[in-house]
C-alpha cells in the first residue's frame, strides 16, 4: 500500500507540502512530535549538569576530526585491516553499490538482513540489490513497516513516524493476510516471529554506523531494538556502509557522543543497545561475522568539507532538529523529496543532490533557530540555510519576479524615510479590511501569508513614534 507521498520528486515540494497539510492522519501522527521527542530532548538536557559544555566538547571533537580527516581515515583503515577486516572507499553511490554487489557475488549471497541505515537509503541500495535478485529484509520495525508499504523513511530516527498505529496494522494485514490489531505489542510480536527466521537464513548483514573509531577500527551502532545486534552477529558476512564524516579519533571520545546522541534523539540517558564491532569473529568467539567489510562513502562529502558548508558534516543524525522544526512538524519528511528531511535535510540535500533540483528546500524554514538550540553539536543551521539561499541567488535560480520583489523590499527597508512612510500607510489602511484586529486575507502575492492563518493588523502607533513621544 504505497503512500502518495512516496511519489513526489524534489521539484514538487510545494505540491507535496499542500498535500501533507491536507492529510488528517499525517497531521495526527506529526502532532505527537512536540509532546514526545521534542519534549524529551529538552528535558533530558535540562537534567544533565553541564550539558552545554558537553555539547561544546562534542562539537570541538567533530571540528578537529574534520580538520585532519585524511589522517584519521588512514588510521581507521590500518586499524580495521590489522584486525582482519576489509576497507573499501566509494566515491559515490554507484561505487558503493558496485562494491557491495561484488562482495555478494563473490560469496554467493542470496539473502540479506539490514539494520537501520540512512546511508543505504541515500544510495538506494535496497532497490539495486533487489534488481540483482537478492532478497533484502529491513529488520528495524519502522524500516520493516515502510519496506512493506513501499515507502521511504520520513524521519532520521523514526522511519515510520508519519504513520498512525491503525495505518501500520492495516499495512501488515494487507501484505501478510493476517488480522493484527493496532496495539504495538501485537504488531511487534508478529514482526519478531517473521524476522527471526530471516536472521537465521541470511548470508549477509548490512548496517550503517553511528560512529567509526579510528584508533581501534571499531564500528559503533546505537539502537533501541535488538535487530542491529542480530544483524551483526548471526550472518556469516557483515558489511557496514558509513559516511566518511562519521569517524572520531579515539575510543575515549565515544562517551561524549553517546551522552548527547540519545538525549537529543529520544530523550533517553542512553540508548538500549550500543554495539561496538571491531573486525570479524576471532578463533574461540561464539558469534560475530566470519568476514567483515567497511565501505566508506564520500558521495560529495569531500566537496562539502572544503566549502563554507563544512559545518553540516558535524551532524550525528539524531533527528533533534526535525522534532522542533515548525515546518517539519506540519509537512513531515516525505514532502522534502530527498533522503534527509527537516532543517538539516534542507541544508545537505541541495549539497548532495543539487541546488537547482532542490531550490525550495533552503526556504523551508522560518529561521526561528529552534533547530540550532536542539542540536547536540550546536550546528548553526539557520546560518547554513541562509548560505544556501545566497547560493541560489548567485546561481540565478531565484525566479525573476521574486528577485525583483526582494530587491525593492531591500531598498525600502534600508531607507528610514520609506520605512516610516510604509509603516504609517499600513497602520492607517489595513484596519479597514480587518475584523477584530485580524486580516483573514492579504491582497495579491501576499495572500500566501494568510492561506493557513490570519495576519495581525499593525499597531496604530509604531515603536519609533512611541519612543519619540516618551
Amino acid at each position: 500500500m504505497p503512500s502518495v507521498y512516496a511519489t513526489h520528486e524534489h521539484h514538487e515540494f510545494l505540491a507535496a507540502s499542500r498535500e501533507a497539510l491536507g492529510s488528517p492522519n499525517l497531521q495526527l501522527a506529526l502532532s505527537r512530535l512536540g509532546e514526545t521527542l521534542a519534549a524529551g530532548n529538552r528535558t533530558a538536557f535540562e537534567r544533565l549538569p553541564g550539558s552545554s559544555l558537553l555539547r561544546d566538547k562534542a562539537r570541538a571533537i567533530k571540528d578537529e576530526t574534520l580538520a585532519h580527516l585524511d589522517a584519521h581515515l588512514a588510521d581507521l583503515e590500518r586499524a580495521v585491516t590489522a584486525r582482519g577486516g576489509h576497507v573499501h572507499f566509494a566515491d559515490d553511490g554507484a561505487d558503493a553499490v558496485a562494491i557491495v554487489r561484488k562482495i555478494i557475488d563473490s560469496a554467493g549471497v542470496k539473502r540479506v538482513v539490514k539494520s537501520k541505515s540512512m546511508v543505504t537509503e541515500e544510495i538506494h541500495l535496497n532497490r539495486h540489490l533487489e534488481e540483482s535478485g537478492v532478497e533484502v529484509t529491513e529488520t528495524d520495525f519502522g524500516e520493516f513497516i515502510i519496506q512493506v508499504a513501499g515507502e521511504r523513511p520520513s524521519h532520521l530516527v523514526g522511519p515510520a513516524l508519519h504513520k498512525t498505529a491503525e495505518e501500520m496494522a492495516e499495512c501488515l494485514n494487507e501484505r501478510f493476510g493476517v488480522e493484527l490489531t493496532k496495539e504495538p505489542h501485537v504488531m511487534a510480536q508478529f514482526a519478531r516471529g517473521l524476522l527471526r527466521k530471516k536472521f537465521a537464513e541470511a548470508d549477509m548483514g548490512i548496517t550503517g554506523g553511528n560512529f567509526l573509531i579510528a584508533e581501534t577500527g571499531t564500528v559503533v551502532i546505537v539502537s533501541n531494538e535488538g535487530n542491529a545486534r542480530l544483524t551483526t552477529s548471526v550472518p556469516r558476512i557483515m558489511v557496514s556502509l558509513v559516511g566518511i564524516e562519521k569517524v572520531i579519533p579515539k575510543l575515549a571520545d565515544l562517551p561524549v557522543f553517546l551522552k548527547v546522541l540519545a538525549r537529543a534523539a529520544t530523550g533517553q540517558k542512553m540508548s538500549i543497545y550500543t554495539s561496538l564491532i571491531t573486525g570479524p569473529r576471532k578463533p574461540g568467539e561464539g558469534d560475530g561475522p566470519e568476514e567483515f567489510h567497511l565501505v566508506l562513502l564520500d558521495n560529495g562529502r569531500s566537496r562539502i568539507l572544503g566549502s563554507p558548508m563544512r559545518e553540516s558534516l558535524f551532524c550525528i543524525r539524531c533527528g533533534a532538529c526535525l522534532n522542533v522544526c515548525p515546518v517539519y512538524r506540519k509537512i513531515g519528511g516525505h514532502a522534502y523529496g530527498g533522503t534527509y528531511s527537516g532543517p538539516i535535510g534542507a541544508v545537505i540535500t541541495p549539497l548532495f543532490d543539487g541546488l537547482k533540483e532542490n531550490h525550495h528546500q533552503p526556504h523551508a524554514s522560518s529561521l526561528c533557530g529552534a533547530c540550532q538550540v536542539a542540536c547536540p553539536v550546536k550546528i548553526q543551521i539557520p546560518e547554513l540555510l541562509i548560505r544556501n539561499r545566497a547560493a541560489l541567488h548567485a546561481a540565478h535560480l531565484v525566479p525573476r519576479g521574486e528577485e525583483f520583489v526582494y530587491r525593492v523590499w531591500s531598498r525600502l527597508m534600508r531607507s528610514p524615510f520609506w520605512y516610516r512612510l510604509l509603516g504609517r500607510a499600513a497602520a492607517r489602511l489595513l484596519p479597514w479590511f480587518a475584523s477584530q484586529g485580524w486580516l483573514a486575507r492579504l491582497p495579491g502575492p501576499l495572500a500566501g501569508w494568510t492561506a493557513c492563518r490570519d495576519f495581525p493588523v499593525p499597531a496604530s502607533q509604531s515603536f519609533r513614534d512611541r519612543w519619540r513621544d516618551l
